[in-house]
């Protein structure tokens, strides 16, 4: 649009009523409240047109298919061992949702759980390096307790200034993902490097007695996640300051005038957030690496948004949505194993099908809206008596 045609759409006419402007041809709106079972069909939808697309593609480099969505579930589900591999690759991921899942419950977008999972994994591996002296039951108590409190001022730092300051609690959350990380670089070449480890730095690995107990041949953590899941339910859908949140969630000015402290609810949200991804880290480090190491996140706070969206910030929609997810990722890891197939072709392949589920949940709650033809037409006409 021209700048005059622009200028003009924003003055009023001399009798005071304002110009005509011109619509977009597609326009997305609020979709009404939508039936569970036409939900649940258009979900369905968007799995099947996932495993079409996906198949199209598949067909394009010249795979079969077939084979290769086989290949992906029993490479995940196919045995005991896969069953193991999957269910520890969905313990970080269930855990850290659940901590952004409080956060957006609440509007307060948490884009550093990649930061908070760190910070958890670091104060508790102080406790694995220095104190394994202590009694093993004792030790563990303290390293999960270290880990949350770790997660918790993490969490509390962009809090506190969105609070006091209203800062943008997006970038400020995602720039402290890097300063985390840098933290581990920090410990890792000096305090806590190993002095046996040659050539690039490492932190040591913990000792046997830091380890997580294992239930059913898997880390503990599994049953760490399932409890956290139930305890966020309770806390989200019957305790008062799950209320709050969502109070607050809806309208700040409505939580105050109710006579809410949405600092407080701000600071304790965050904290609590924060103190699960923390948890997470905690688990990640002392049940699966067995040390400190940069990939102790490996990017598992970022895919914990995906997984909170899709499951409506429901926690048990939350463990679905996280095994839906890590069957995914065992299974393209073991196809692309099998078949010799590059990391970026699983990578566009989960790109796709990821693509299409999304699409699906962004369907149940907007609709594209066209304009109409009368209203198109009259719009054209008055532009075209303005040019004149």
């Amino acid at each position: 649009m021209s700048a005059k045609r622009q200028k003009q759409a924003n003055q009023a006419d001399r009798g005071g009523r304002p110009l005509r402007q011109r619509e977009p041809w597609l326009h997305i709106a609020k979709r009404p409240e939508m039936s569970k079972k036409r939900g649940s069909l258009l979900k369905g939808a968007s799995i099947l047109l996932a495993v079409a697309v996906g198949g199209l593609f598949m067909l394009a480099l010249g795979y079969n298919p077939v084979t290769l969505y086989l290949t992906i579930i029993t490479g995940a589900l196919g045995n005991a061992e896969s069953w193991r591999m999957t269910i520890r690759l969905m313990i970080p991921l269930v855990i850290s949702s659940l901590a952004v899942c409080l956060a957006f419950k609440m509007r307060f977008w948490n884009i550093g759980a990649e930061g908070q999972i760190i910070m958890g994994a670091v104060f508790a591996t102080y406790f694995a390096l220095y104190h394994t002296d202590w009694p093993r039951p004792l030790l563990l108590a303290v390293m999960f307790i270290a880990g949350a409190v770790g997660g918790a001022l993490w969490g509390l730092l962009p809090a506190f200034f969105k609070a006091r300051f209203n800062t943008n609690e997006t970038l400020f959350t995602l720039m402290l993902n890097y300063i985390a990380l840098n933290v581990i670089v920090y410990f890792r070449d000096g305090p806590w490097k190993d002095p046996g480890s040659s050539g690039f730095p490492k932190i040591a690995r913990f000792d046997k007695v830091v380890q997580l107990p294992k239930l059913a041949g898997i880390q503990a953590g599994w049953l760490i996640a399932l409890i956290l899941v139930v305890l966020v339910f309770v806390y989200l859908k019957y305790s008062k300051h799950g209320y709050e949140i969502k109070v607050v969630g809806a309208s700040q000015a409505t939580a105050r005038y109710a006579g809410m402290n949405v600092r407080r609810i701000i600071l304790r949200t965050m904290a609590i957030s924060g103190a699960l991804a923390g948890i997470a880290g905690m688990v990640q480090a002392a049940g699966s690496d067995m040390t400190l190491a940069e990939s102790v996140a490996g990017g598992v706070g970022f895919t914990a948004i995906i997984v909170a969206w899709l499951s409506n910030l429901n926690p048990f929609g939350i463990a679905l949505a996280a095994f839906f997810f890590s069957v995914l990722e065992k299974g393209s890891s073991v196809m692309r194993s099998s078949y010799n197939l590059s990391a970026e072709f699983a990578a566009v392949l989960q790109g796709i099908i990821l693509f299409c589920v999304l699409g699906g949940e962004f369907f149940l709650r907007y609709r594209l809206v066209r304009r109409s033809a009368p209203r198109h037409q009259e719009a054209e006409a008055a532009e075209a008596k303005e040019e004149a």
